[in-house]
This record gives structure tokens, C-alpha cells and sequence, in this order.
């Protein structure tokens, strides 16, 4: 049995280097402002992504998708019927911190008009801004 203990991470609003350029794909989702999503909410964000991009190509094209996100807060829940001063609560999802700048998501095999499209979706879907990047051309 596994048991997941909440952690208590204090995060720095600075922006780091590494987060903030591509590093497998050509294309990328960049994010825009502070926010926090959990587990599930970037679960439905990568599987609507994957969808649209299977019926653009037809599943004949291979398409590679990366997504960097290491989920680093812990979401704990009391049960309704508890008490105050009764602890933490179970753990009961894991989150992210997203600051701006950080890569969401890194695509290869996949148009600058089809990531235009799919970041038109996620943003209607989404509560943060999303911008499109790019590897400059050697």
C-alpha cells in the first residue's frame, strides 16, 4: 500500500531558464500567467489535444506530443462530517503550479495551423492564457 503524505513546497515566483524553452519538439504551448491546475483538469487538456489532433491527420501521420509538468503540490480533503483541528485530511489529488513562461505542452509532426487551432480550443477551455511558440529555423 502506497501511502502519500502532503508536502509543504513553498514556490518561487522567479522564472527559471530551463522551463521556459523547447526542448524535444518544434512546437510548443507556452503559459502566460500564474494559475494552479490539478491532475485531472491537464488529463482532460491532453486528451482533447490528442483527439483534435487525430481527426486533423487521420491517425496516417505520426504525431509526438511531450509534456513536461511534474505535478508538485498535494491536495488534501477532510471528510464533511469532521470536526476542526483533526489534521490534514487524505490526500486526494495532486496539483501544478504554473507560472508564466513554462512549456505546457511540445509537438512534433504537427502544423503551426493545426497548433493555432488547438490553442483556440484550449483557451476557450482553460482558465489561463495559452501562447503558441516555436524553434527559430537554423
Amino acid at each position: 500500500m502506497v501511502i502519500i503524505k502532503k508536502t509543504h513546497n513553498s514556490f518561487s515566483l522567479k522564472h527559471r531558464h530551463c522551463n521556459h524553452t523547447l526542448k524535444f519538439g518544434r512546437l510548443g504551448l507556452k503559459i502566460l500567467s500564474f494559475s494552479k491546475i490539478t491532475e485531472n483538469q491537464f488529463n482532460l487538456i491532453e486528451r482533447l489535444s490528442l483527439k483534435f489532433l487525430k481527426n486533423l491527420s487521420g491517425n496516417k501521420k505520426l504525431i509526438k506530443i511531450w509534456s513536461l509538468v511534474p505535478f508538485n503540490l498535494t491536495l488534501t480533503k477532510l471528510s464533511s462530517e469532521a470536526r476542526m483541528g483533526k489534521g490534514k485530511g487524505a490526500v486526494y489529488s495532486r496539483a501544478f503550479f504554473l507560472r508564466p513562461g513554462s512549456i505546457l505542452f511540445e509537438f512534433e509532426g504537427v502544423s503551426k495551423h493545426q497548433l493555432t487551432q488547438i490553442s483556440s480550443i484550449l483557451r476557450k477551455k482553460t482558465s489561463f492564457r495559452i501562447v503558441e511558440v516555436q524553434l527559430p529555423s537554423k
